[in-house]
């Protein structure tokens, strides 16, 4: 059995986590919105559209800020479309997804459904087809409490006190090419700047992201992180960072290690933040927002899983069904996210019902949850706390991950992978609890972690995710195949912890 130790100090702390750390994304994209969140007529539906059994398992996944309309929707989206009397809004070909937008779900009842779900609502401006203007009006519609053509707009629509909408992200992956209106980064650190300062001046209570770069692997990475931050250091407090994990290569070792190559995107992305601060002599420090992360790779390539023919309204594209390997990755995702809760301070994850999501329903019929769902709703719910920096002692493993920039690109080579991947939380009432991926595809781990500054620990709750077949998933009719199950073994003296771990597994440690 392959032995690894932790060493932890209550008193040496990375950070403590921000809420908006455990956030998630809701797009006009397939049946996210129409057939996931809202469905009107369905038998679990309230008066307003709102299917309650996806509320209900959303409130279990406990996100906590919500990033929406998009995602590549939001680069063609005329917000206007959105509000007023139903029956009076337009249909919209969407070319992001080659859709029809229907538009009988918008800002406000978003805005509404977030209230509900007890989530802080993220919003995006369009910067692809439209600028500074749009945006100012846009903010002034949702955040102005009244007296000017816009705000009292949104009054007579029904919503008499301004949304006070905080978090606003400045157009969406503007380097991509097949984003609507891509733009270099000069020309967009521009229109970033020139709305930053009209959407200030209609609230200077806001918080404002930058695009960062569609992704590490894209050609423009690093060099347009700094100019676009050149051009808007001064106007806004966060740079988005994007990433989607994949097994193309149908390697499920490398696949496990693929988490680490984010900790690497984030680490560089602080390194040229930071960078643009020294030479401007300025104490600022940029913080990041990984406002789309995911496992994501069977829908992603082929054109008939993202666009169906026909401009359809809702068609059911971008389902990605998560199996157990996939959970195990995305929970190192969130283990690299929360062990960088220093500058990581908001992240979403990408989507959350029905499209690369950790909730899938039927239209007219159940909801159940994905495997990813259950990483998740650990974190979320518990990892909440000051972060401590822990010392591991694992042996490693060599690999390399497949992430392609272009067909002929060669795998990237990771030659030391430890094999176990960790993040421990301390929680207000001095309790902790560990989050711990066992990447050994083979064998179990014995755990032992030392935990300076606890004293008077018991276990409250150890749940392990593992299920003999890495290929396993949770479907319609056997919701819970792949599910958290109790992590027998786990035993405390002192501030010593020590635990079994099954071999390819996810688990989750809470002690008090």
């Amino acid at each position: 059995m392959r032995q690894s130790t932790v060493l932890l100090d209550r008193q040496f702390t990375i950070a403590r986590t921000d809420p908006r750390l455990f956030g998630a994304f809701i797009e006009h994209l397939g049946r996210c919105v129409y057939g996931g969140i809202f469905e009107p007529g369905h038998p679990t539906a309230d008066a307003k559209g709102f299917r309650q059994d996806v509320m209900d398992m959303v409130r279990e996944l406990a996100p906590t800020i919500m990033r929406y309309p998009g995602g590549n929707f939001v680069s063609g989206y005329n917000w206007e479309d959105g509000v007023g009397p139903v029956g009076q809004r337009p249909r919209r070909l969407d070319y992001a997804w080659f859709s029809t937008e229907p538009n009988t779900f918008g800002t406000n009842e978003f805005i509404d459904w977030c209230r509900m779900a007890g989530i802080e609502p993220m919003l995006a401006v369009n910067l692809g087809t439209r600028g500074a203007k749009e945006a100012g009006e846009f903010i002034e519609y949702c955040n102005h409490p009244g007296g000017t053509a816009l705000s009292d707009l949104r009054r007579a629509h029904g919503w008499d006190k301004p949304h006070g909408v905080k978090f606003w992200c400045l157009g969406n992956e503007m380097d991509g090419p097949w984003q609507t209106g891509a733009k270099t980064a000069d020309e967009y650190g521009r229109v970033a700047v020139e709305t930053a300062k009209v959407m200030r001046w209609v609230d200077g209570t806001i918080e404002l992201a930058a695009c960062g770069s569609s992704g590490r692997n894209m050609n423009t990475f690093g060099a347009w992180e700094d100019t676009v931050l050149q051009h808007s250091f001064d106007e806004v407090e966060w740079i988005s960072l994007h990433t989607y994990l994949n097994n193309y290569a149908d390697d499920s070792a490398a696949f496990l290690a693929s988490p680490d190559l984010m900790d690497s995107f984030i680490e560089e992305v602080v390194a040229i933040a930071d960078a643009v601060a020294a030479r401007r002599r300025s104490s600022k420090r940029i913080m990041l927002s990984f406002d789309e992360w995911n496992v994501w790779y069977r829908t992603r390539r082929p054109r008939a899983a993202r666009v169906k023919p026909g401009w359809p309204v809702a068609p059911p594209i971008l389902e990605e069904i998560y199996d157990m390997q996939d959970a195990l990755a995305f929970g190192g995702a969130m283990i690299s996210l929360v062990n960088h809760a220093d500058r990581v301070r908001s992240a979403c994850l990408a989507q959350l019902v029905n499209v690369i999501a950790p909730i899938m329903t039927e239209t007219g019929g159940p909801a159940w949850r994905q495997t990813i769902f259950h990483p998740f709703a650990n974190v979320s719910n518990f990892g909440r706390g000051d972060v401590l920096r822990a010392i591991v002692t694992s042996d490693t493993y060599a690999t390399a991950y497949f992430d392609p920039r272009g067909p002929n690109d060669p795998p990237i080579p990771l030659p030391a992978v430890p094999y176990l991947k960790l993040a421990a939380v301390a929680g207000e009432q001095g309790g902790l609890t560990l989050f711990a991926l066992n990447r050994d595809l083979e064998g179990e781990m014995a755990l032992d972690v030392t935990a300076r500054g606890f004293t008077g620990l018991s276990v409250v709750e150890a749940t392990t995710l593992h299920h003999a077949d890495l290929k396993a998933t949770n479907t319609k009719d056997a919701p819970g195949n792949v599910s958290p199950m109790k992590l027998a073994g786990v035993s405390v003296a002192g501030d010593r912890i020590t635990a079994t771990l099954p071999a390819a597994s996810w688990s989750m440690i809470r002690l008090s």
